[in-house]
C-alpha cells in the first residue's frame, strides 16, 4: 500500500539529517522515501520546472528496495543512505545526459559520474534526474533553449536565481531533501538566497573538482553543498570534500565539519558589515535593510557588528576578475565554436565572453594574477580586526523570469550581463568560504540572503555562526512557498 498524500508531506517536510536518521531506524523505508518524492515532485515540478531529466520511477523504486534489502542486512552505505539527490546539469552522472543546458549538448551522455557524484554515490544517494541550470551555468537566471526556465519557489513568475537555480528551488519546494550546487559567481550563493535556503561556497580547493579540463587555472568556481539547515549542508560538505591525486590544488584536510564541538562563543565575534560598499555598489531598495535586520539577529546572539569600508578601489578588483572570468569562461566555450556555424546555437552572452577572451594576453591575466593577489592579502588585513565579513548575497530582488538578466539598478545601466551580480565576487576572487543564510522577505514576499564570509579554511567556524544564526531566524526559515 502506497502512503497517503498526508504521510506523503511528512516525508518531505524532514531535513536531510532527520530523513537520514528515521530511514536507518528503520522508522521509514527507502520506498517511502522515494514515493512520497516523486509524488511532490509530480505534483510541483511541472510548476517550477526545477528537476529535468527525471528517470523512470519504477526505476527509482526498485533501487529504493535494493537500499532496504541493505539495511536488512545491517548494511549501510553511509549519511546518504537511500536519500534521493538530483545531480545539478553541469556534473556528470552516468545513465543522465549531461546537457549544460545547451542544445549542443542535448544528447551527450558521460562515460562515468564525475568526482563529487562518486562520493555522493558512496555515501547512499539515490540520483534520480539532473536540476536545471542556465546555459553553461553563465548568468544567475535558470532558463536554457534545452529545458526552459526554473521559476521561483515563492513566486513562479520571477527568477530563481542561478546558476544551481534547480537545485535551490528543488529543495526550497521539498522536491530534494538536501542539492548539490556549483559557484562561480554566486551560482549557490545566489539562489539560495531568493529561495530561502541555505548555499555555501566552499573556500577554494575544499571540494575537488574531476573530471576537469584545466587542474591548475580554473580556480574560480567550485562545487558545493546546500540544503534547508546548515547542518544538512554541513554533513553534505564532509561528503563532497577531501584531497583527489587527480586535483592536485585539492586540500588535504579531513573533512569533517562537526557543528556542536567547541561550540562558537558569539559573544566573542566580530562581523564587518560592508554594506554597498560605501556607496560603490547599487541596491534595489530595502535589501541593504533587510540584510541589517538579519545582522540585529547575530547582533541579538552577542555578536559585535561593524560597518567597515572595504579598503580597496572595488572597480580595480572588478576589472581583474573580468580578467580572470573572461579567460576562464572562454576556455570552457572554446570547444563549441570550433566549427563557425555551431555560434546560432551558443546564447550571446556566451559569446560574449568568448569574444572579450580574444583581446587578453598573457601579460594581461599575470597582471590579473598580481592583483589577485594583492586582493587576497587585503582580505586577510581586514580579518586581523574581524572574525567575519558581511554582504547581501544579491543587488537586486528576483526579477522578472522573462527578462535574460537586469539592465540596470534603480537608474544606475549594467554595463555586462553580469554587472548586476557584482557584491558575490569577493569571497569568491579571494578563494574564501561564504554562506548565504536566509535574511528575510521584501513586502511583495520575494527572498533575500546575506552571505557571510569566513577566513580561509574557515568552514567549520562560519557553519557554526550560520548555525547560531539559524536558531535566532526561525522566523523566516518557518515562512513556505505560498501555495505549496
Amino acid at each position: 500500500m502506497n502512503p497517503s498524500p498526508a504521510a506523503h508531506s511528512d516525508i518531505t517536510a524532514l531535513d536531510a539529517g532527520a530523513l537520514s536518521r528515521a530511514i536507518h531506524a528503520r522508522q521509514l523505508s527507502c520506498r517511502e522515501v522515494m514515493q512520497a518524492y516523486l509524488a511532490r515532485i509530480a505534483d510541483l515540478n511541472p510548476r517550477f520546472n526545477a528537476i529535468v531529466s527525471l528517470r523512470d520511477g519504477d526505476l527509482l523504486l526498485r533501487e529504493a528496495d535494493e537500499r532496504d534489502a541493505q539495511l536488512a542486512r545491517g548494511q549501510s552505505l553511509g549519511w546518504m543512505h537511500g536519500l534521493p539527490q538530483a545531480i545539478k546539469d553541469l556534473a556528470n552522472a552516468t545513465g543522465l545526459p549531461t546537457t549544460l543546458g545547451s542544445p549542443l549538448m542535448r544528447n551527450f551522455m558521460p562515460q562515468a559520474d564525475g568526482l563529487m557524484v562518486q562520493r555522493m554515490k558512496a555515501a547512499g544517494c539515490i540520483v534520480i534526474g539532473k536540476t536545471n541550470t542556465p546555459e553553461f551555468g553563465l548568468g544567475s537566471h535558470t532558463f536554457n533553449e534545452v529545458f526552459g526556465v526554473t521559476r521561483n519557489a515563492y513566486d513562479p513568475t520571477r527568477s530563481a536565481g542561478g546558476s544551481s537555480g534547480g537545485a535551490a528551488v528543488a529543495l526550497a519546494l521539498r522536491l530534494l531533501p538536501v542539492a548539490d550546487g556549483s559557484d562561480f559567481m554566486g551560482s549557490l550563493r545566489n539562489p539560495a538566497g531568493w529561495n530561502n535556503v541555505f548555499g555555501l561556497r566552499p573556500s577554494q580547493g575544499r571540494v575537488p573538482l574531476w573530471p576537469a579540463q584545466d587542474a591548475w587555472l580554473s580556480q574560480l568556481g567550485t562545487e558545493g553543498p546546500m540544503g534547508r539547515t546548515v547542518r544538512d549542508v554541513a554533513r553534505l560538505l564532509e561528503v563532497q570534500a577531501g584531497f583527489d591525486t587527480r586535483a592536485p590544488l585539492s586540500l588535504a584536510e579531513e573533512p569533517s565539519f562537526p557543528l556542536d564541538a567547541a561550540p562558537l562563543d558569539c559573544k566573542a565575534m566580530r562581523i564587518g558589515w560592508l554594506g554597498d560598499l560605501s556607496g560603490y555598489l547599487p541596491f534595489e531598495p530595502g535589501i541593504l535593510d533587510v540584510c541589517a535586520d538579519a545582522l540585529r539577529r547575530l547582533e541579538g546572539l552577542g555578536c559585535a557588528v561593524e560597518p567597515i569600508p572595504l579598503g580597496t578601489p572595488p572597480e580595480r578588483v572588478w576589472q581583474a576578475w573580468l580578467v580572470w572570468r573572461r579567460a576562464l569562461v572562454a576556455a570552457r566555450i572554446a570547444p563549441f565554436l570550433v566549427q563557425p556555424q555551431q555560434r546560432s546555437l551558443v546564447k550571446p552572452e556566451a559569446l560574449w565572453e568568448f569574444d572579450q577572451a580574444r583581446e587578453l594576453s598573457g601579460n594581461g591575466l599575470l597582471g590579473a594574477s598580481v592583483a589577485r593577489t594583492a586582493f587576497y592579502q587585503h582580505m586577510l588585513s581586514l580579518f586581523t580586526q574581524h572574525d567575519f565579513l558581511a554582504l547581501p548575497v544579491a543587488q537586486v530582488w528576483p526579477f522578472d523570469a522573462a527578462l535574460r538578466w537586469p539592465s540596470r539598478i534603480n537608474l544606475m545601466p549594467m554595463d555586462t550581463y553580469h554587472r548586476w551580480m557584482e557584491v558575490v565576487i569577493y569571497p569568491t576572487f579571494a578563494g574564501l568560504p561564504a554562506i548565504s543564510v536566509p535574511a528575510g522577505f521584501d513586502a511583495r514576499g520575494l527572498p533575500m540572503g546575506l552571505q557571510l564570509i569566513g577566513k580561509p579554511r574557515g568552514e567549520l567556524a562560519l557553519l557554526q555562526l550560520a548555525h547560531a544564526y539559524e536558531q535566532a531566524a526561525q522566523d523566516v526559515l518557518a515562512r513556505r512557498p505560498p501555495g505549496v
